[in-house]
């Protein structure tokens, strides 16, 4: 395998990672900032981020919408649970 990392590959990786995360709405995005310290929003961020770094606007509700795979309000209402006190205090707790 080349030293460099793979463009291709890396891009099926991203896309395996996002379809995964859409089929797994029973996970919270406040566990995965606990967990790895990343969730979906900041997928959707990285993704402007990364069009703007190659000259491209990609509007951020946009970006969520890819991400989520339907409007985020929508996945809200649908899927989003009340955080508890444990998770936000985990949250709260660290340095992210």
């Amino acid at each position: 395998m080349k030293k460099n990392l793979d463009r291709d590959l890396l891009a099926d990786v991203a896309e395996r990672l996002i379809n995964h995360l859409k089929k797994r709405t029973d996970v919270q995005n406040i566990d995965l900032m606990n967990l790895s310290g990343f969730c979906r929003n900041c997928l959707s961020k990285w993704y402007v981020s990364a069009a703007e770094n190659k000259n491209e606007k990609i509007d951020y509700e946009a970006a969520r919408e890819l991400i989520y795979g339907m409007p985020y309000d929508e996945w809200k209402k649908k899927y989003q649970k009340e955080a508890t006190s444990e998770q936000l205090n985990k949250y709260n707790s660290k340095d992210i």
